[in-house]
């Protein structure tokens, strides 16, 4: 294991309570480096449903998906002077001279790429429409990744802990997420108090972008200056200014900041972080009737549940083994009646392998 800090972005290292010192699995089998979802090396992966592949392009991988960026972590990446952030630091540069998504609290995909998120299907990992404009396609991976936001932060194709692994990772992602709320809100308070006051920094509920907005185009410039004032033009100090005024601040501060909510959030993640470690079965199990059954040419059997994205491949006999389990009777005195009368047995890691999974579930 290692340190939940380990997988968020860098700012976060002095900002979170010391909860996140604590360690958390190494995510292995959401490899990025060889797409666990890409034909070439899927594995584990369900290759497709009712005929529609599940598998992800190569030149996209699990990137189809605009991050919404607070203004503190803009700001740190403009401030990082490293060389490998540098087609980072210039993309965002290109992306604050498009004037698209461009906020004081955020910089955002435009109105026309969240009505096509929203409302396509399949298109996740397939699509190369909707590519993250921070991938970088030849090598593969990301130009902004220590400073990457709360979704890239906790998505994983697959999870060692599986269903309570993927229900972790969501939780954190629900604190980070909080966490970019309140302290982007935080920053701008500070430097631009009137777009807090006149309620700017609260979400837009329209689902009908303008004409301007479906083509992509920037706003009016009269309303892009009477939106930005005095930081017209300097977008790009202002984001480094926020990042100094939240990298300023305590884990104590933030833990203010975040209020009750942040207090509720921490607890409920303080649970999906004890289930995701756990190695406890159920005293009790039973087959999950949704789960999905696919016999393999081999003759083996790929069973789903949880992920659309993750399945457990078995010898064929075991699904024999596995139908047993009617959530009639303890784990224990299924275990010994097949042993005494097929000779048979499921070791108590696959059990687990197979709970985590939700193919088997607690009666």
């Amino acid at each position: 294991m290692r340190p939940m800090l380990d997988s968020l972005p860098l700012l976060y290292r002095d900002l979170l309570p010391e909860f996140f010192q604590k360690g958390v699995p190494v995510e292995t089998k959401a490899t990025c480096d060889a797409c666990a979802m890409c034909p070439s090396s899927a594995s584990g992966a369900v290759e497709s449903v009712d005929g529609v592949s599940r598998l992800f392009r190569t030149d996209t991988k699990c990137c189809t998906y605009y991050p919404r960026l607070p203004n503190f972590l803009v700001g740190a990446l403009f401030s990082d002077a490293r060389p490998e952030l540098a087609e980072g630091r210039r993309r965002m540069e290109a992306k604050l001279s498009g004037r698209v998504g461009i906020t004081p609290q955020w910089v955002k995909a435009s109105a026309r790429y969240n009505l096509l998120y929203r409302n396509s299907r399949q298109f996740f990992g397939r699509a190369l429409s909707m590519r993250c404009p921070y991938y970088e396609e030849q090598q593969g991976g990301c130009t902004i990744w220590p400073y990457r936001e709360a979704v890239c932060s906790t998505f994983f194709c697959k999870y060692v802990a599986g269903a309570d692994g993927q229900k972790f990772w969501m939780t954190l992602k629900t604190y980070l997420t909080l966490t970019e709320i309140q302290l982007s809100r935080y920053a701008v308070l500070q430097l631009m108090p009137d777009y807090i006051l006149a309620r700017k920094d609260k979400p837009e509920m329209t689902d009908t972008p303008t004409v301007e907005e479906l083509d992509d185009r920037p706003m009016a410039a009269k309303d892009y200056a009477a939106l930005w004032r005095e930081w017209e033009g300097r977008e790009a100090d202002f984001y480094r200014a926020c990042y100094d005024i939240v990298r300023a601040l305590t884990p104590a501060q933030v833990e203010s900041i975040l209020g009750l909510d942040g207090l509720i959030e921490l607890k409920v993640l303080d649970k999906s972080h004890r289930d995701a470690l756990s190695s406890e079965l159920p005293k009790v199990l039973k087959l999950n009737p949704e789960a999905t059954v696919k016999w393999l040419p081999d003759g083996s059997v790929a069973l789903g549940s949880y992920s659309e994205f993750d399945a457990v491949a078995l010898p064929g006999v075991a699904y024999s083994l596995l139908v047993e389990f009617t959530g009639l009777e303890p784990v224990e005195a299924v275990r010994q009646r097949l042993r005494d009368e097929k000779h048979a047995d499921l070791h108590e890691d696959i059990l687990l392998e197979l709970y985590r999974h939700r193919i088997l579930m607690a009666a």
